[in-house]
């Protein structure tokens, strides 16, 4: 099980004899499979590179202003794609802290216990002091078998992205969207750039020389991945201001009393400041910097759950059309600011959170989108 908006799944215990050998062959094949797109990505990457910085700028180019500018530009966007493409292929995803594991006699009593009401009596008890607000389709607590622990909020067990051989969740989700950022600048600046050379050659007005094929490929490949990526970037910025992951497009999050689609949507400025952190001058670098622990989340609940503490004084936020009580569960200080600017809340907030145990910055304490 793994934390965030979007998880990678844990491998099952490997069965003994030959049958467990023949598993443990297969899987170090898939995953030798999975390094094949982010091969790919790299050989272009490293073919783009001598295409544009020696075929076009160094021979091909003779104004010196234009070669320099160009060069320099090119490496500033080079050197910020792979560094994001790096941060999002090798930045682990995270696992559920400790506190959502069920003690050793809450899993003997969930053992002796038929399926049913009982069980989720069980599960209840056990997830009164957590801070999760989504249920089953059927109004259950999220338990997940597989990992024997109480599932926190947006958090499953998912595919690995093949574009880079990783799960894509709350750890290296912002790496991701600036991977898809700056790979989208990179590519448009080459085609930008190398447009009149494509040109030039195309009709004829340049020496047919080596630099012909690589320039015209070079063009091609640069304005075809600028389209696609286009796409891609612009779902997840809307993705992004919405507050929602893949999943929940396709399925909203079911909440107590209801399924909110914008049950995690804190307004815009909020929902970017969750993802890329306060401090404006970590958003375009590839550094950790967003809000929270990735196992619990800030939301906006239309109905309050009445399994839960009542919410304390003041914590009331107002929005144009109708009141929304959030959480009275303690969230992480990083995560429960975001729910209003106001003193008396962060306040709050910072007295509930000391009796909590909880996760420190997942970039320092992961087992390590994707």
């Amino acid at each position: 099980m793994r934390c965030g908006k979007m998880a990678a799944p844990l491998p099952p215990p490997p069965p003994a004899g030959a049958a467990g050998a023949w598993g443990g062959v297969r899987r170090r094949c898939q995953r030798l499979l999975y390094w094949v797109p982010v091969l790919f990505i790299s050989s272009i990457l490293c073919w783009s590179y001598y295409a544009y910085v020696t075929q076009l700028c160094l021979l091909t180019m003779t104004n010196i202003g234009e070669k320099v500018v160009c060069l320099v530009a090119y490496h500033i966007f080079f050197m910020l794609f792979v560094w994001s493409y790096w941060k999002t292929i090798f930045t682990l995803p995270m696992n559920p802290s400790k506190e959502f594991h069920l003690s050793y006699s809450d899993k003997e009593s969930l053992e002796r216990e038929p399926r049913g009401e009982s069980q989720q009596e069980v599960l209840r008890r056990a997830a009164k002091d957590l801070p999760i607000y989504t249920r089953t389709m059927s109004g259950a607590i999220r338990y997940c078998d597989r990992c024997h622990l109480v599932k926190p909020d947006r958090c499953h067990h998912c595919s690995v992205c093949d574009k880079v051989n990783n799960c894509v969740g709350f750890s290296n989700y912002k790496f991701f969207l600036l991977f898809l950022a700056y790979s989208l600048l990179y590519c448009l600046f080459i085609a930008a750039t190398d447009l009149q050379y494509f040109i030039k050659f195309w009709t004829n007005g340049l020496p047919d020389t080596q630099a012909k094929f690589h320039i015209m490929f070079l063009f091609f490949a640069a304005a075809m991945f600028s389209v696609s990526l286009s796409s891609l970037f612009g779902y997840h910025c809307w993705l992004v201001s919405k507050n929602k992951s893949t999943l929940e497009v396709f399925r909203a999050p079911i909440f107590r009393h209801r399924t909110d689609k914008n049950g995690f949507s804190l307004g815009f400025s909020k929902n970017l400041r969750q993802v890329f952190g306060d401090e404006k001058k970590y958003w375009l670098l590839p550094v950790f910097s967003s809000l929270g622990d990735g196992c619990s989340f800030p939301t906006c609940l239309v109905n309050q759950d009445p399994e839960q503490a009542s919410t304390p004084g003041g914590l009331n936020s107002t929005s144009k059309n109708e009141n929304h009580l959030f959480p009275a569960k303690p969230l992480r200080d990083s995560q429960s600011h975001l729910l209003t600017d106001t003193p008396s809340w962060s306040e709050t907030s910072a007295k509930a959170e000391k009796g909590k145990v909880g996760m420190s910055n997942p970039a320092l304490t992961m087992e390590n989108e994707t």
